[in-house]
């Protein structure tokens, strides 16, 4: 019997620099392609009409909103004391209190509230979903489907994908609430701030265009649709072998790397 020939170390090295490219690619591909799936089919009214999808989309939404709730309180109570507290309390210092809005709306508004809430998302509705399509798809349910003529996508896909964007909106929405109200009282507690809280959203709503409050949304909703759909793609993608062991940690770093390139992308985009 011929021994086997050893691997050259150029092609060693090429497949360690090609391999993480091309799954890369593949990824981003699946991404496109399934992002462009749902905006054609949640768009055609048909679509909402059975009830297996409207009553999928119901316990998604459901699930999603109230599981990450508690932690979008608690993380926007933090938030709150540590970066409007401290916001109040510097610009105070410095006599500059007309830049408040500004800044709260370039740090708070922009980039911090759309990021923490893909966060919360991926980490308490994400891996749901990644536990549940990878049991999906190692009980060899999606081939039970797809031999009973059901489109695994229509069912599974993307009423998940719609109640994670409208969870994101929601969730972003109740963060920034909260933030602002516990940084007020915050300051007010501290006696850096002696007006009504109508002050201070007046002064945020001032510094705030129209521009700045649609990109706000926008980040939101694609965020918590890209989180949904790294999500469903790890999970379907995983082979009988992988146990959520294996697909946690894969999913948690796609989904960090979507949230964090989502909310760059889209802050270049609108500067």
């Amino acid at each position: 019997m011929a021994e086997a020939q050893p691997v050259a170390l150029p092609w060693l090295l090429l497949e360690s620099i090609g391999g993480p490219v091309r799954r890369g690619a593949q990824m981003l591909l699946a991404t496109l392609a399934l992002a462009a799936g749902v905006v054609t089919e949640g768009l055609h009214p048909s679509s909402w009409r059975r009830r297996t999808l409207r009553s999928e989309l119901r316990r998604s939404l459901r699930q999603a909103i109230a599981g990450g709730f508690g932690t979008v309180v608690i993380t926007a109570t933090l938030i709150g004391f540590g970066v409007v507290h401290q916001t109040l309390r510097w610009l105070s210092f410095a006599g500059q209190e007309d830049y408040t809005g500004t800044l709260l709306a370039t740090v708070l508004v922009r980039e911090v509230t759309p990021v923490l809430v893909g966060l919360i998302l991926l980490g308490r509705s994400g891996t749901v979903t990644v536990v549940e399509f990878g049991a999906t798809k190692a009980g060899g349910q999606l081939e039970v489907l797809e031999a009973q003529g059901l489109d695994p996508f229509a069912l599974l896909v993307l009423p998940r994908v719609v109640a994670m964007a409208l969870a994101g909106f929601t969730l972003g929405v109740i963060f920034l609430g909260v933030a602002l109200v516990t940084g007020y009282l915050t300051g007010w507690f501290t006696d850096l701030v002696v007006g009504p809280p109508r002050e201070l959203l007046l002064n945020l709503f001032g510094a705030t265009d129209t521009a700045e409050f649609a990109l706000f949304a926008v980040k939101l909703v694609v965020i918590g649709a890209l989180v949904a759909l790294v999500c469903a793609i790890t999970g379907m993608s995983s082979t009988r072998a992988e146990t959520p062991s294996h697909l946690l940690p894969r999913a948690f770093v796609r989904g960090l790397l979507a949230i964090l390139a989502a909310s760059a992308l889209l802050s270049v985009a609108a500067a």
